[in-house]
């Protein structure tokens, strides 16, 4: 079919997902985190980060607002589609919003991934989310995944600017020497080694999140700085992408450091893992250890966000051009007609625990 306005009739935006209330948390984790063997005691912990916010996560609210503000484009701008809102992990649920896309007669639509990465959670997961859902629904919509983002200059500019407001929160003697650390979501490393295809080398997610981070750095005129990760939930025998972000603190202040910019450039929103991870414990590590801290807000909030939205819609309407900086791979509609490759981050196999 070809790539014209009339080829689609609505928009997806598809997304994590997050509890709403505290009789949700449980839940939710359990959603979340099926099939893989995690302890009940560690969906205790991770419950109490919920419940410490009232047991509401802020990542549905800011998803809304995302798409209010991507309407608000699209009527600017003359895009005649309707936007629905799915969920992998809690309501809406991605079913439950495919069946009302097919109960409204929408026939063919686009998605928009609020990932803006490759590798498995960020990319083939949701294209296993899409393909479950149709399975599920009668009559259900032909779905077709937008690129990834993760260069896209708009993108790159809005985590750049939160890094600026980030500065200027700082105390006037630190703003110079503040060390800029930017930090997304790790994952095992044999996870981030199937993500891409084999022949590119693998490692897609944090070779893509290296480069936007260089991508940024470069738009600020910084040189040095460093990438680490956060949020790791797997058990300790399994092995995560490393630095973590609190270790890293203690490791800048034995160098002497007093003072650091933490831009969360893995993330699009200030949901609960970057207001837990980073605006409580690491802020909180970073006080005990006498250092200024200041934390660079999310793309997600950015008016160029929406704007980025519309852009990658339209590069799939065949309006507009694709935009992007990067050089690293990247796949889906829209990047110059990839998409995903056979193999493409793979899941690799869980070991097994010993007898």
């Amino acid at each position: 079919m070809a790539n014209t306005p009339e080829a689609y009739d609505a928009l997806m935006v598809l997304s994590f997902g997050g509890p709403e209330g505290p009789d949700e948390v449980r839940p939710f984790l359990e959603n979340v985190t099926r099939g893989r063997g995690i302890p009940p005691e560690r969906l205790d912990a991770v419950a109490e980060h919920y419940l410490h916010f009232g047991g509401v996560s802020p990542i549905n609210a800011l998803n809304r607002a995302i798409i209010e503000a991507v309407r608000a484009e699209f009527d600017t701008h003359g895009i005649d589609l309707p936007i629905y809102f799915g969920n992998r992990n809690w309501h809406p649920l991605i079913e439950d919003t495919v069946a009302e896309m097919a109960r409204d007669g929408v026939g063919n639509a686009l998605v928009f991934a609020t990932s803006a990465w490759g590798g498995y959670s960020g990319c083939r997961q949701y294209h296993e989310d899409i393909a479950r859902a149709r399975a599920a629904i009668a009559d259900a919509p032909d779905l077709t995944k937008l690129r990834q983002f993760y260069d896209h200059p708009l993108f790159i500019d809005a985590v750049a600017d939160g890094v600026r407001a980030a500065r200027a929160e700082l105390p006037d003697r630190s703003r110079d020497t503040a060390r800029l650390v930017f930090t997304a979501h790790s994952v095992p490393t044999t996870a981030d080694a199937a993500g891409g295809p084999r022949e590119a080398g693998g490692h897609l997610y944090s070779r893509q999140v290296a480069e936007a981070a260089h991508l940024v750095s470069a738009a600020l005129g910084v040189d040095d700085y460093d990438l680490v990760w956060q949020s790791r939930s797997g058990p300790p025998r399994v092995p995560w992408l490393e630095p973590d972000i609190v270790d890293h603190l203690d490791a800048l202040h034995d160098r002497g450091v007093d003072a650091v910019i933490v831009a969360p450039v893995g993330f699009v929103s200030d949901h609960l893992e970057v207001v837990w991870d980073l605006d409580t414990e690491a802020r909180g590590r970073a006080a005990e250890l006498g250092m200024a801290f200041a934390r660079a807000g999310t793309a997600g909030t950015d008016p160029r966000f929406a704007q980025l939205v519309r852009q990658l819609v339209q590069e799939q309407l065949g309006t507009e051009p694709p935009r992007r900086r990067g050089t690293e791979p990247q796949f889906g509609v829209g990047c110059n007609g990839q998409l995903c490759a056979v193999g493409c981050c793979e899941l690799p196999a869980r070991p097994t625990r010993p007898a």
